[in-house]
């Protein structure tokens, strides 16, 4: 599946390594903020989209925490290797086309291509290697008969399933208990109450096919891949065990990144990635922004009503990327006059200090991608003067570089 075209970056420093303190983020897993900052480069796999709708603010919010993750790790002169899936085969996407009446092949690509435009729009650093579900079943073919060896898979009907307590470190990655479990595997696509599993827990990893839906011929029988295993397969064979940081919204923690790890894990005997991070929810007039819910405020919409991208993406980055927020018509006029303000002084002639700017922008992301912390450092310096003549195109090519913003 093609990627979409990446922005060129200003290089800071003339070395082209950034001279700034180690890259720390909040690691679910580990319940606190952890180094990310691996020597050489560094290894990221970000869930992506199931393309039965266009991106909306919560997608848009998750996908700007990574790319700040890459752009401080590229600042560091790290080699940067970004995998991210498209789920382009799953049972929302049948229903939406189904709904619709549309075919669900071209329901998927349509709405593949305008994710791809709004990142495209939004200056987001595209993945290096960006894979749909469809064109990755030789590889979860693979990654369920490595299972399968290790009697983790039992069948119940003609489906696959994994015995999620085979892995000894699941739960790990959530810190939820079984109760909690159960509830979110109940209302996150899982089926707890299904006869005939061994565990209610326990994940669909191959599942047969069903009248009227997509199958594909296989060693394993006529079926399609359950959703976990495809990024547990993508993952593994793009990146390898024990890569550098899996990330999502907040709403993968569980069932979708526990049981990504467990089945991987099972595989490998070898952990799945060493640090899981995730952006927060972002709510529309008091609930969860979703597709289910019909509350979405698309990245589409705005740019076909005038808004320009980069008051889209300062929109976004003014909250930092682990919090839960919501949605308010202003946030885009503030973020329009930030962006005013920040055009007109990088045309100044002179400015404070450019390199103490570029130092505390630094400070600022790697310091847990403290976004807002970064725009505040910008301000300030838009509202100071001084008489540095290299400050603005210093100023311009920083906040380019760390925060994705063209002046």
């Amino acid at each position: 599946m093609q990627s979409w075209s990446r922005p060129p970056i200003p290089r800071l420093s003339d070395s082209g390594l950034g001279d700034g303190p180690p890259v720390q983020v909040y690691d679910t897993a580990a319940g606190k903020v952890v180094p990310v900052d691996p020597e050489g480069a560094a290894r990221l796999y970000v869930c992506g989209i199931t393309p039965y709708d266009a991106t909306h603010m919560g997608h848009a919010n998750t996908y700007l925490t990574f790319d700040l993750l890459q752009r401080v790790w590229l600042d560091r002169g790290l080699d940067v290797h970004y995998t991210q899936n498209v789920t382009d085969v799953d049972d929302p996407l049948l229903e939406r086309a189904t709904a619709t009446g549309m075919d669900w092949v071209a329901l998927a690509e349509r709405e593949t291509q305008l994710f791809r435009d709004d990142m495209t729009a939004l200056r987001v650093l595209p993945p290096e290697h960006y894979i749909g579900a469809v064109e990755s079943i030789p590889l979860v073919i693979d990654l369920i008969q490595r299972l399968d060896k290790t009697g983790a898979v039992y069948r119940v009907d003609d489906d696959l399933y994994f015995e999620v307590r085979s892995a000894p470190s699941f739960g790990e990655v959530s810190g939820l208990d079984t109760d909690a479990m159960l509830k979110f595997f109940a209302e996150r696509g899982g089926d707890p109450q299904r006869p005939g599993k061994r565990d209610p827990l326990d994940c669909l990893l191959w599942q047969a096919e069903r009248p009227g839906e997509p199958a594909w011929d296989t060693e394993l029988g006529r079926g399609r891949p359950g959703w976990h295993i495809e990024c547990s397969a993508i993952a593994l064979h793009h990146l390898g065990s024990a890569f550098d940081v899996q990330g999502g919204g907040s709403d993968l923690v569980f069932p979708h990144h526990e049981m990504s790890a467990a089945e991987a894990e099972r595989a490998t005997g070898e952990p799945f990635a060493r640090s899981y991070v995730h952006a927060g929810m972002v709510g529309y007039e008091g609930e969860k922004m979703s597709k289910s819910k019909g509350n979405l405020v698309l990245v589409s919409k705005l740019r076909v009503e005038g808004c320009d991208p980069m008051a889209i993406r300062l929109a976004l980055l003014a909250h930092h990327y682990r919090e839960d927020w919501e949605w308010f018509g202003d946030e885009i006029e503030v973020a329009e006059a930030r962006l005013a303000r920040w055009r007109a002084a990088a045309d100044r002639s002179a400015g404070p200090s450019g390199q103490e700017l570029v130092d505390q922008l630094r400070a600022a992301l790697t310091n847990d991608l403290d976004a807002p912390a970064a725009l505040a450092a910008v301000d300030a310096w838009t509202a100071s003067t001084g008489n540095d003549a290299q400050a603005p195109a210093q100023m311009r090519a920083a906040v380019d570089a760390l925060l994705g913003i063209a002046l």
